[in-house]
């Protein structure tokens, strides 16, 4: 690997001026940074759990031969150099912010999950089919990738789908939402050594994610399957705290009132209980006449007056 230490502290410097000056601080791209940075430096503290690069090459045919599913989904955390992972995590940085700002931390959270399984399972797929349709073996059997930028491409994707705006790729002035092909092509006339299929399938698993989104919000179902399971993952984390909270809190008793409660809502017939109309008392089922207020059972409240009924409770109850 490169040197260390001549990129990393400028990487550090500019995430800490951007998180600054921003009044809030977007967690789960903060944590992208920093698992990205921890895999690549490799502490004493994790050395023996991570692999090591050489078993991680995302490899399409190695992946399918021995179900590697390590490669399959770390592959994307691992970089080659110091600039191939300075590079990617200000990228990373720069559209982490605006997404997650925009979506919440929990939406960001399930679009990153999704866009790095789709990006590297449109790869797959890519490379397959030029195996089996055009007889072109290489990507599938001899090319070997590690980086985000399969992942960031896609991010792209999905920042640039709405804007009306033009952006700036390499010194080219383009349609935003056209940013991402130039930057593929680009990158591969200046840098043709760079996973090609890769950043391709990362467009198209933007492509793919915002159809997907789509559909499901036209359907009226609201957030995204994996929206709602980190949402439950949250809530059972949190039920301690909750369960704690509760036992601190005190409980509202319902008002007693001689044989039945007043103020709950109740509806007649249930568990033998009726509700008077004209008092709000709650009476057992055997009684055809109100105890409170003596009001007939399916009476309407209109039947005595405020004073009558007072005077009945007088009576009543002294």
């Amino acid at each position: 690997m490169e040197g260390r230490g001549r990129m990393l502290p400028l990487l550090a410097l500019h995430a800490v001026a951007e998180y600054y000056r921003l009044p809030w601080k977007p967690p789960v791209t903060a944590g992208l940074i920093a698992a990205n940075t921890l895999v690549y430096l490799k502490p004493a503290f994790l050395r023996h759990l991570l692999p090591s690069i050489d078993e991680v090459w995302f490899n399409p045919y190695l992946i399918l031969k021995n179900k590697d599913a390590r490669r399959f989904f770390l592959s994307p955390f691992y970089h080659i150099g110091e600039s191939h992972l300075v590079y990617n995590m200000i990228s990373l940085l720069w559209k982490g912010i605006q997404l997650e700002t925009s979506m919440g931390s929990l939406e960001f959270a399930s679009m990153v999950a999704a866009l790095l399984t789709m990006s590297q399972g449109i790869t797959m797929l890519l490379a397959k089919t030029l195996v089996v349709f055009l007889d072109y073996p290489k990507p599938f059997y001899s090319e070997y990738a590690v980086g985000f930028s399969g992942v960031l491409f896609a991010m792209k994707v999905v920042l640039n789908s709405q804007s009306a705006e033009y952006a700036h790729v390499h010194g080219l002035v383009v349609p935003s939402r056209y940013a991402a092909w130039a930057e593929l092509i680009l990158i591969q006339m200046f840098a043709p050594g760079v996973s090609f299929l890769g950043h391709l399938g990362g467009i198209l698993a933007g492509m793919l994610y915002l159809k997907l989104k789509g559909e499901y919000s036209a359907s009226g179902s609201g957030s995204g399957p994996l929206v709602r399971m980190l949402r439950g993952i949250v809530g059972i984390a949190s039920w301690p705290l909750r369960a704690a909270r509760g036992l601190f809190q005190p409980r509202r008793t319902p008002r007693v009132s001689g044989r039945a409660t007043v103020g709950r809502e109740m509806r007649d017939g249930l568990s033998g209980i009726w509700r008077c109309h004209a008092c709000t008392f709650d009476n057992s089922g055997w009684l055809s006449e109100c105890e409170m207020c003596g009001t007939r059972r399916g009476g309407l409240t209109d039947e005595i007056g405020i004073q009558e009924m007072r005077m009945r409770r007088i009576q009543r109850f002294g």
